[in-house]
């Protein structure tokens, strides 16, 4: 019983931490939205704003609130929790703290398919190449698994060699996406915007309701694995030996990121640094338990993205940058200081 004490103490003393970090990470990222609501290069009051929710503010300032920055708010927020979740569930699976989602080839995929949308069928808004997006991912996703089976010689996949399938795979669907770009300038002045990563132009809220169904799939398996990446998180013969099927848990975990990250990126584009340093920001919080670590990563990967969004629109207003070059930016130096840390754990 005195054994049991400590340890019980120390589990509720963990959870009251989580709590309070989630809740935490909860307030701020409302007070994002709040102020990615109120900031634009069309100056309103917050009465203004608050009129125009229940209809009393006028027909501009209406269209400007309900048909841009809240459309544009709800995207930045999905694209970001979409991404920081993604993060997680790779970095768990292959047990590599500098994965991401474009580690597996999902964004390269995504890319190379937008990229061929545009080049061959003259597809040209978010709305028409979207489905081209998430088949691109898929096909990415199945290339790297198929390649990573059959280098290991295991039905299972082991995380090494899903991770050098993933970067061959994102080499070789870059090269070709990069080759087809030299070739047709007009597909890469549409393309060039797309892949910088921007939360205004064509992305608006008419891409949610094919969008979301996406994300919400892909939300949901991976809260079902959170006990499956604690478990991976020990070795993969620990977790075998606790009764996880690695091929199975692999599978769910490969289309829980494809669905996550094809979505984001067909949403809002290739953003950076996010995916990678969501999950690293949450874990100095909460540890390293996944029913945390998923929620919270969540809330994180969504402030961060409005966060750079605003900061985009007022550094050179009344123009505005593309959320994504805020993001890398932003991210280097956040990218540098992980190295840093991890490189003095190891040591």
């Amino acid at each position: 019983m005195r054994a049991a004490l400590p340890r019980a103490e120390d589990s509720t003393g963990r959870r009251r931490r989580s709590v309070r970090a989630i809740a935490a990470a909860a307030v701020v990222l409302v007070a994002l939205m709040a102020l990615s609501v109120l900031v634009g290069s069309r100056g309103l009051s917050a009465g203004t704003v608050l009129l125009s929710l229940v209809g009393d503010a006028g027909a501009e300032a209406e269209a400007i609130v309900g048909g841009q920055r809240i459309p544009r708010t709800i995207v930045g927020l999905l694209g970001g929790a979409a991404l920081a979740v993604a993060g997680v569930v790779i970095q768990g699976h292959t047990r590599n703290p500098l994965a991401d989602p474009g580690l597996l080839g999902v964004t390269s995929g995504a890319a190379l398919a937008v990229v061929v949308a545009i080049s061959v069928f003259g597809l040209t808004t978010p709305a028409g190449y979207l489905w081209f997006a998430f088949a691109g991912a898929a096909a990415a996703t199945a290339l790297v698994t198929a390649l990573g089976a059959a280098a290991s010689r295991r039905r299972d996949v082991s995380p090494a060699s899903l991770v050098l399938a993933g970067a061959t795979v994102s080499a070789l669907l870059s090269a070709v996406t990069g080759v087809i770009l030299l070739l047709d300038a007009s597909t890469l002045d549409v393309y060039r915007f797309w892949t910088v990563g921007s939360l205004s132009g064509g992305r608006t809220g008419d891409l949610l309701p094919i969008v979301v169904p996406a994300l919400t799939a892909g939300a949901l398996v991976a809260a079902l694995q959170t006990r499956a990446l604690d478990a991976l998180a020990l070795g993969d013969d620990i977790a075998r030996s606790l009764g996880r099927s690695l091929l199975r848990t692999r599978l769910w975990g490969l289309a829980s990121v494809t669905l996550l990250a094809g979505g984001a990126t067909a949403l809002v584009g290739s953003l950076g640094f996010v995916g990678l340093a969501s999950p690293h920001i949450a874990r100095g919080l909460v540890g390293t338990g996944h029913r945390s670590l998923i929620p919270l990563s969540a809330l994180i990967g969504g402030a961060l993205v409005l966060a750079a969004d605003v900061v985009a629109r007022v550094v050179v207003s009344p123009a505005e940058l593309p959320v994504g070059v805020v993001l890398a930016v932003l991210g280097g130096p956040l990218f540098l200081l992980v190295v840093i840390r991890l490189f003095r754990r190891a040591s």
